[in-house]
């Protein structure tokens, strides 16, 4: 039961009962999952796995370097949907379907965490991804 729902910025804000606040992105490709994409305990922002696929195709890019952008601007996009930004993420776990493609994807990683922020990290090899992805993103942000 929700008790309550506010707008925060292009997100829903939901306000469950128990007190763990979620949130959904509006509007994206998950509309109908049966997941939040960020959720609120305490302090803490746990934000669930985001995928880059090409908004026109639903698909992940041709380029692994434009899916890591896609990816990780999802990624940023959910974080500060809850009033966060990249500086507070903590820990994030990156899921490859290609450790290959690990020097691309650092490349565009650093355009979004610069050295003073970067959280704790894990790059880890997988199976195949949703959608054939190449790369999933999950991390914990804190409010300071």
């Amino acid at each position: 039961m929700i008790s309550s729902l506010l707008l925060f910025g292009p997100a829903v804000l939901a306000l469950a009962a128990g007190g763990h606040r979620r949130i959904r992105l509006e509007g994206t490709k998950k509309a109908n999952l049966p997941f939040s994409d960020a959720v609120w305990a305490g302090d803490t922002l746990y934000v669930s796995g985001q995928i880059g696929l090409d908004p026109k195709t639903n698909r992940p890019p041709a380029e692994a370097k434009e899916e890591a952008r896609l990816v990780l601007q999802d990624f940023k996009e959910a974080v500060e949907a809850a009033g966060l930004a990249l500086k507070d993420v903590v820990q994030i776990q990156i899921f490859c379907s290609d450790v290959s493609l690990f020097s691309q994807f650092n490349e565009v990683y650093r355009t979004f965490f610069q050295e003073e922020h970067y959280p704790a990290r894990a790059f880890l090899g997988s199976g195949k991804l949703l959608f054939d992805a190449r790369f999933e993103i999950m991390g914990i942000a804190v409010r300071s």
